[in-house]
């Protein structure tokens, strides 16, 4: 398998999380999203992926886009260990969690959107910085209620063991960090974060490991 990454790429960073969750090996090829204007748009990187973003994963004659969808696709071809629990009512919760993430978090803060409302429309960085803020302390607000009203969460999102769920919330609360965002008013999510990066698979897939680390 092939991993077409960037080390600060969240969507990249959930599928190393579950990549290291199933043992499985896989060649890291680097797309910079930066240098050069972003080697994502390259005529080239645009063959494999048109929508000229990471993650991508290439194995055989496979070619899979999209964080999610590439995790259910490993979830389904390497079923064990599970990233899924075995009841219908569970993986709802874990998808609803990792959703959650994905689609109402994630989406408002990618670097296309930062670019854009710096470029484009000529906000302040003070501007952006604060659009970034607010957005993510907003998602983790719902997040943070979402988790602990459910009482489905353990150590991790789902009990104690590492789940899909887990390997969104981690990418997004390292983000967090990296725009001095305070996690210590959601602390379950805080507690989350901390517990999943003492697990050997959560911290090979940290950005810092990653080869093209900068």
């Amino acid at each position: 398998m092939k991993l077409y990454s960037y080390f600060r790429s969240s969507a990249s960073y959930r599928v190393r999380i579950a990549l290291n969750l199933k043992n499985l090996s896989y060649d890291y090829v680097p797309v910079h999203l930066v240098r050069g204007g972003g080697e994502q748009l390259s005529p080239e990187y645009r063959k494999l992926n048109p929508d000229a973003v990471v993650p991508t994963l290439v194995d055989g004659d496979d070619v899979i886009t999209q964080s999610l969808a590439i995790i259910d696709w490993i979830e389904e071809t390497r079923p064990e260990p599970p990233l899924l629990p075995s009841t219908a009512s569970d993986r709802a919760y874990v998808r609803s969690v990792a959703l959650q993430i994905a689609c109402e978090i994630h989406p408002l803060n990618n670097l296309r959107v930062l670019r854009y409302l710096k470029r484009t429309l000529g906000v302040s960085d003070e501007a952006k910085d604060a659009w970034y803020r607010h957005w993510i302390e907003a998602g983790f607000a719902t997040l943070e209620a979402h988790l602990v009203s459910d009482g489905r969460a353990g150590k991790l999102c789902f009990g104690d063991t590492p789940t899909l769920a887990d390997a969104c919330l981690v990418p997004q609360v390292f983000n967090a960090h990296r725009f001095k965002i305070d996690t210590a008013p959601f602390p379950t999510i805080h507690r989350i974060y901390e517990y999943a990066m003492q697990i050997d698979a959560f911290q090979r897939a940290a950005p810092e490991q990653q080869p093209d680390a900068e």
